[in-house]
């Protein structure tokens, strides 16, 4: 009878060792939104709008220090501080953006104004701005690493709302999200006209994952998908 019950115990530590060593090889996996991140970042984040450059991520390796020119109402500065505070605050690669009174030490201008004033300064936008009343220029260096940049908001045909909305989407844009999409109704990324004044969470996730450390600029669709998957296994 001893013989038995030591027979019996043994067995079910046997048992119980091998389901906890089961539990802890069981392989990771993306959730659906983390997929559909990482589907959302390639449409996104490869690329320009109104450009044929290569399909590869392009981001800031410095900081964005900006100049802001025009009318700067209060209520632009104050959303445009918002922007700033948000993006920094997803960024965890060292890098920041920050406004700047010197323009010699900016490497960014936001004009706030008319499309027909920022034509002036900017005639190869001139063709562009009677069907944008946003838009943007970048310019990166022979690593594909942004380093210099321009936007403006016409203050006279959008409203105020809608000027608010082109501030985000411009500046973010800036970032090398360079692209836009109809996928996400909310998204600061909608091709179609919106009037979305805040980062949705795939947004967010959009900034906070080009800005990672593990993110460089130069990556191809199938490097971004490797390191991507990586980057969000590790954190599950």
């Amino acid at each position: 009878m001893k013989k038995s019950k030591v027979y019996i115990i043994v067995l079910a530590l046997i048992i119980t060792s091998c389901s906890r060593f089961d539990e802890d090889i069981t392989p990771k996996s993306l959730n659906t939104f983390q997929k559909e991140t990482i589907a959302y970042f390639k449409e996104i984040a490869l690329g320009f709008e109104f450009s044929s450059s290569t399909e590869i991520t392009r981001k800031w390796n410095t900081d964005m220090l900006i100049y802001v020119g025009g009318e700067k109402e209060d209520y632009l500065m104050s959303e445009l501080n918002s922007i700033i505070a948000e993006i920094n605050q997803l960024s965890t690669d060292g890098f920041s953006v920050s406004i700047t009174a010197d323009t010699l030490k900016s490497n960014f201008y936001i004009f706030l104004g008319s499309g027909n004033e920022y034509g002036n300064q900017f005639p190869s936008s001139q063709d562009l701005i009677n069907n944008n009343w946003g838009l943007f220029n970048i310019n990166w260096n022979d690593q594909n690493e942004l380093y210099k940049g321009r936007m403006y908001v016409d203050i006279y045909r959008a409203e105020e709302t809608a000027q608010k909305h082109l501030l985000r989407e411009e500046l973010t844009q800036s970032l090398g999200l360079g692209k836009d999409s109809n996928l996400y109704a909310e998204s600061i990324f909608r091709q179609s006209w919106t009037l979305t004044n805040h980062y949705t969470p795939i947004d967010k996730e959009l900034i906070r994952l080009l800005y990672h450390p593990k993110i460089t600029s130069g990556l191809n669709s199938e490097e971004v998908t490797e390191r991507l998957t990586n980057i969000l296994l590790d954190e599950n």
